[in-house]
């Protein structure tokens, strides 16, 4: 699908880092839009909606309130500037700690990339059992470019069970039962992106999946002698 590319008008502090487009198709009619596709979800569930855009173009330095707490909720391509480019915008790198720097610059990822990963996420969504039908030419959208919307299809990136689009409702003391994950964490692409379980995304932490699943198959031989006794 050819986009419309024109430039977005930003509000955000960092908006010189990088020009915001269009992904309307080419020579749309009416406003242009960054995220077209997200309209019939920002209407029936805006906070799925904000939840993909967030997760797609922002990330976060450390757990809100933690004295290791870097710039939280910033344009994962800003990270991709070097340490006196970020000192110009106000944020001085210097001054974190080595392992907030270290997890801020491994969530980097350059526009397209966020841009895609969101096109994903949606997909994703609509393929959830129970997820909401989109409009046709939403679903004509994103069946165009990243493909076939099939109901039910949607898994847990890591235990691979099929998820339930009302797990997006049933958080709990504020957290989400459902959350952005990646087969390795320190990739932020559309390729490499998907959802997981709470539980099973704290599991597999900081681990891409060959290493996560090869930890629990060494901890099951080591448990299963015990569990035959």
């Amino acid at each position: 699908m050819e986009y419309c590319g024109k430039p977005i008008a930003s509000r955000s502090k960092y908006s010189t880092t990088n020009l915001r487009r269009c992904f309307k198709p080419k020579k749309h009619s009416g406003k242009c839009d960054e995220f077209p596709y997200l309209s019939h979800l920002s209407e029936v569930e805006p906070k799925v909606a904000g939840k993909i855009v967030r997760d797609s173009i922002m990330t976060t330095g450390a757990s809100w309130k933690s004295e290791d707490a870097g710039p939280n909720r910033i344009m994962r391509w800003v990270m991709l500037k070097s340490d006196r480019e970020l000192l110009s915008l106000g944020i001085n790198m210097s001054a974190l700690k080595p392992q907030v720097v270290a997890k801020l610059r491994e969530k980097a990822a350059d526009y397209s990339s966020c841009m895609a990963v969101a096109q994903k996420l949606t997909f994703l969504v609509y393929s959830m059992r129970n997820a909401p039908t989109p409009p046709t030419e939403i679903a004509t959208y994103i069946e165009n470019t990243v493909g076939p919307i099939v109901t039910n299809s949607t898994c847990c990136l890591v235990c691979l069970e099929p998820l339930d689009f009302n797990l997006f409702s049933a958080a709990r003391r504020g957290k989400a039962e459902l959350e952005t994950s990646h087969s390795n964490p320190r990739l932020h692409t559309s390729s490499n992106v998907g959802f997981a379980h709470r539980a099973c995304n704290i599991a597999q932490g900081n681990k891409n999946l060959d290493e996560f699943y090869d930890w629990i198959e060494a901890i099951l031989r080591r448990a299963r002698p015990r569990l035959c006794r």
